[in-house]
């Protein structure tokens, strides 16, 4: 059975897309290309954004991305202006994505658990 998708969720793809866009396109900064756009969460009243993001690099990468991200959002806001047409564009609120660092220690903790050798008595 589809998903209906109401449209909140589609103003939020919408707005995942155009941010992930711009920020490649607009933003000054060499690491900007390394961002990656998550997920969006908007509110049921449009009046927020919540843009969940990623940066390949360094702890100190991300932390300086995300001040030029919140330097920058009073102009990526007024850019996604211009192709939604909402009574009302959300605030953005930049939000650091820590889900892909779990995973990848998730995985490294997995991969260290089933190379470990086996006990004398689980050998067969």
């Amino acid at each position: 059975m589809p998903k209906n998708f109401s449209r909140a969720d589609r103003v939020a793809q919408q707005i995942q897309r155009d941010i992930a866009e711009l920020i490649r396109g607009e933003l000054d900064h060499p690491k900007a290309k390394l961002v990656t756009i998550t997920d969006v969460e908007v509110t049921r009243d449009y009046s927020h954004a919540k843009i969940f993001y990623t940066v390949l690099g360094t702890e100190e990468e991300a932390t300086e991305i995300g001040k030029i991200l919140e330097h920058a959002k009073g102009y990526l806001r007024s850019q996604i202006a211009r192709s939604i047409s909402l009574y009302k564009m959300p605030e953005l609120h930049f939000v650091y994505d820590h889900s892909v660092e779990h995973g990848v220690a998730l995985t490294r903790l997995i991969n260290e658990a089933t190379s470990l050798p086996k006990a004398p008595d689980e050998e067969g």
